[in-house]
């Protein structure tokens, strides 16, 4: 199987998963997420995030579940490994996955601005669409100083309290669950039921999402979190580039991926021109406050490494400001 081809499937297993959402079960999406995390905690130095307690919150079974996919794709590449390759061969691999570079750097982007945000004066963190983050756990002592609210499925949040449960990990009085199905629950509506407080200053994070949604909807949401919150809050995001409707200028994996995610009834809907983003946003009443193309990603985050992961080609992170 072509290595172009490998890559372009392996970029598109996240958004494949995320059909299990639609027959209410845990989303695959969120493990998958997980798995790269752990994957990337355990096996690669410097770390880019290093969540070194994702590989406890998947059983046994489902890091089996993940390794021996990777595995077989590994072998498609190359079928005359040997088993003690393996281990190097699946690492080189699962660094050039676009999707592990993507699902690192916008992890560590998100929590090196909340770190910032704190400072001056954030006191909620809200993570939509939560799946199995660590952060109330990895980050204990900055529950003294903020409460979180994990957004999600009920189905995928059930799962996630049943793991922690069992692993006895002690949640602080500063944790939220707040269990919301989008597709028919509306979030101010949710946070309001909670002690979330409108009038304290808030951070949110909303990742992986924005390109699978209409235009229009990524600003309602927007708007909503804006009205919600009171003035100096933010709201981290990720988005494409429109570059990637571009058949000149996408590069080939995403464009290979585009067209998988279409098949499985997936397809990228929305990207946005970082030239104009900006304008956008504040005729939308947003301020953008901060945004980082590729280039800037690279150089942050992966400057420097000997390995294989680069930055995404389109992906884009945001920061607004209510």
């Amino acid at each position: 199987m072509d290595v172009m081809v490998i890559m372009g499937l392996l970029f598109t297993i996240v958004i494949k998963e995320r059909l299990s959402m639609k027959e209410n079960l845990v989303s695959r999406t969120a493990l998958m997420a997980a798995y790269l995390r752990s994957f990337h905690s355990i096996h690669d130095t410097p770390k880019i995030f290093d969540d070194f307690l994702a590989h406890q919150l998947l059983t046994a079974e489902e890091h089996k579940s993940f390794q021996d996919y990777y595995l077989f794709l590994l072998k498609k590449i190359n079928n005359e490994l040997s088993s003690n390759g393996q281990v190097i061969s699946l690492a080189k691999m699962m660094q050039a996955m676009t999707a592990s570079s993507l699902i690192l750097s916008r992890s560590r982007y998100t929590e090196d601005t909340l770190e910032k945000a704190v400072q001056y004066g954030v006191k909620q963190y809200v993570i939509l669409g939560a799946g199995m983050d660590t952060f109330a756990f990895r980050r204990a002592e900055m529950l003294k100083q903020i409460a979180v609210f994990e957004v999600d499925h009920p189905d995928t949040q059930t799962f996630k309290r049943q793991r922690i449960a069992e692993l006895g990990w002690e949640c602080s009085p500063s944790l939220h669950f707040i269990p919301v199905d989008f597709t028919i629950d509306s979030l101010k509506e949710a946070l309001f039921q909670s002690s979330f407080d409108p009038t304290a200053l808030s951070f949110f994070s909303w990742l992986g999402v924005t390109y699978y949604l209409p235009q229009d909807v990524v600003f309602d949401t927007l708007r909503t979190i804006a009205d919600i919150t009171s003035a100096g809050s933010k709201v981290v995001f990720d988005y494409y580039d429109t570059d990637i409707f571009d058949h000149e200028k996408v590069h080939p994996l995403m464009k290979t991926a585009m067209e998988n995610l279409k098949r499985h009834g997936e397809p990228i809907k929305t990207a946005f021109n970082a030239t104009t983003l900006t304008t956008e946003l504040a005729n939308a009443g947003l301020h953008l406050c901060e945004q980082l193309d590729p280039n800037e990603i690279e150089e942050r985050y992966f400057k420097k490494r000997s390995d294989q992961y680069h930055a995404l080609g389109h992906a884009h992170f945001g920061c607004i400001m209510t």
